[in-house]
């Protein structure tokens, strides 16, 4: 398998496979990890990709350069493609394209943190199914420092983190949390030292892309209706995701692995 990193139709946007896990890069350091609509397309054209691979078990979504995950939007680009209403409402288009196909994977995405994670940065953390930081990183949402509202999806999964109290003080406040208070109020699931960021980040994705696939697809939509919006459940796919499970070649797997003392190895099928 080639584990190589590669552009996905944009330089600032690597990708590779290795064992089971499926990399996306968001590479433009100098910039803080702004992420230009032409990154959206190739996000979304990674997310496609690896949604199709099989092999690809668990993705991992992290930025460049270690000072930032990512930080929002690349503002230098808004006079040319966000000059006005319509332009703002065709990139948002395009940038929602993205979240859908890394939300549409299937497949559980770990967001690995390290240094700035502000606003917009947040914003695409909260697509992760589960976010790993280092020690060193910040958080923040400062939309009331710049008068401009946070999206309704993101402010959704961030009250679902935080609870709405918290997520209030994070909005009201614009201010910065550290690592260790952000783990606190729930908008990060795990902080270790940065010298271990990526091998606790990739032991946590290889125990996930050892379970079986058609198990970690039935929680993840489970989970994802619990908590969302009461209007997008959808019980009966939940029950044919169950249905799936118990029907698998895996669950057989599974079941004989148990007996025979042995790891089991799943297929996805």
């Amino acid at each position: 398998m080639d584990i190589e990193a590669k552009g996905i139709a944009d330089p600032r946007i690597l990708t590779r496979r290795e064992a089971g896990i499926g990399w996306i890069t968001i590479n433009q350091p100098e910039k803080r990890n702004a992420i230009a609509l032409a990154m959206w397309d190739a996000i979304a054209a990674a997310a496609t990709d690896f949604a199709a691979d099989p092999e690809v078990r668990v993705v991992i979504l992290h930025g460049a350069g270690g000072k930032a995950f990512a930080s929002g939007a690349d503002i230098s680009e808004f006079d040319r493609i966000r000059a006005d209403a319509a332009a703002q409402e065709a990139y948002g288009q395009r940038s929602a394209a993205a979240r859908r196909a890394l939300e549409g994977m299937g497949k559980p995405l770990i967001a690995m943190i390290q240094g700035f994670c502000i606003g917009g940065g947040y914003a695409t953390a909260l697509i992760a199914d589960i976010r790993v930081a280092s020690e060193d990183s910040r958080f923040g949402i400062p939309a009331a420092k710049l008068g401009i509202a946070y999206g309704y999806e993101s402010l959704e999964k961030l009250v679902a983190l935080t609870g709405p109290a918290m997520a209030k003080e994070i909005m009201f406040s614009g201010r910065q949390l550290d690592a260790a208070e952000a783990l606190r109020t729930g908008m990060v699931n795990r902080v270790v030292p940065v010298d271990a960021l990526e091998s606790a980040t990739i032991e946590l994705a290889t125990q996930i892309a050892r379970n079986a696939p058609l198990s970690l697809k039935a929680s993840r939509m489970a989970i994802e209706q619990i908590v969302g919006s009461p209007e997008k459940r959808d019980r009966a796919a939940v029950e044919q995701a169950n249905r799936a499970c118990f029907d698998s070649a895996d669950y057989a797997e599974g079941r004989r692995a148990f007996q025979e003392k042995r790891s089991p190895v799943f297929k996805g099928h």
